[in-house]
């Protein structure tokens, strides 16, 4: 049984609204879930998508009062948005600079490419062409003209400082194949694929053995998700279990039903269903634009929305 993606991937910062700004206004990505972490549920946990809430597709942040990460390893270090399209990195190039984003040149790496940028928080993020695989679903209200807009994640960039333990969970728990290694800066990168493969589908691990190791913050990453259908749920929850790897056991977040476990280098990976999904609670031209709960929740509603501020 193959994984089949990334699902989403999941941050941290320490200002909602200048978040919401930032991914929606400045990036033109669909605010398609204003929910809360449901294990705090004094933190806002906001869900930017593409333009019908597809799996694969969402970055989302967990809004916790707390400072800057210091950077490291034994983390995730950059999130790939996919792009495509002749002249699409020249535009986001254009629209940078225009807004004041910080951001570095459009460059070859790894075959594809790139364009490496920060949010205001310093989430360290990269513009990926992806030649056009995949389907794409624009969101007709963007900021940002169709032919330009993100299509998804991946891949996902991870740092460790040993990659023999890593490796092995990746390859003979999570089943993913070992693609080909490429270097950067001086540092070795090993790429895992999933399913199909294609940047979409893919975990790129940076070897960093004298790196210090990372503490979490604004501008950090909590998790990655990987893709499962609904009907293959089960067989991982089964698999973890029959590998005796601690885990969350099932978890139910209402849109989708998750597993948790953290691989040797001490990085949380997340299994997500595709479904139920995000409409699931809300009319899907009208995501995100109020505050969701989950049914198990919704009895809480007046206390949490009391210790929530305004975006």
């Amino acid at each position: 049984m193959q994984l089949h993606g990334i699902h989403h991937l999941t941050a941290v910062s320490a200002d909602a609204r200048g978040n919401k700004d930032f991914y929606t206004r400045v990036l033109g990505m669909r605010l398609v879930k204003k929910t809360v972490n449901q294990d705090d549920t004094s933190a806002y946990h906001l869900f930017y998508a593409d333009g019908e809430a597809s799996p694969g597709t969402d970055i989302t942040f967990f809004d916790w009062p707390t400072a800057r990460e210091k950077r490291g390893t034994h983390s995730i270090v950059r999130t790939a948005l996919r792009v495509s399209g002749e002249g699409t990195l020249a535009y986001w190039l254009a629209r940078f600079d225009e807004l004041g984003v910080s951001h570095g040149p459009a460059k070859e790496r790894d075959g594809r490419m790139q364009i490496d940028f920060e949010d205001p928080e310093g989430q360290r993020l990269t513009l990926v062409d992806d030649g056009g695989t995949g389907p794409v679903h624009p969101w007709a209200r963007s900021s940002v003209p169709t032919e330009y807009q993100i299509r998804g994640l991946g891949p996902i960039t991870m740092s460790v400082p040993t990659l023999a333990p890593s490796e092995q969970f990746l390859v003979e728990v999570m089943a993913m194949r070992r693609a080909r290694t490429y270097q950067i800066d001086g540092v070795t990168v090993q790429v895992f694929e999933m399913d199909e493969g294609g940047p979409a589908a893919e975990l790129h691990v940076r070897v960093e053995p004298t790196l210090a190791p990372s503490r979490p913050g604004a501008g950090s990453v909590h998790h990655v998700a990987f893709r499962v259908a609904d009907d293959e749920y089960e067989y991982w929850a089964n698999r973890f279990r029959d590998l005796r790897i601690p885990s969350s056991g099932p978890v139910d977040r209402f849109y989708f039903r998750s597993l948790y476990t953290r691989e040797p280098g001490g990085i949380l990976y997340e299994i997500a269903t595709d479904g139920p999904g995000f409409a699931t609670d809300e009319a899907a031209d009208a995501l995100g634009e109020s505050l969701s709960l989950p049914p198990f929740l919704e009895g809480k509603r007046a206390a949490i929305e009391r210790g929530l501020k305004p975006i």
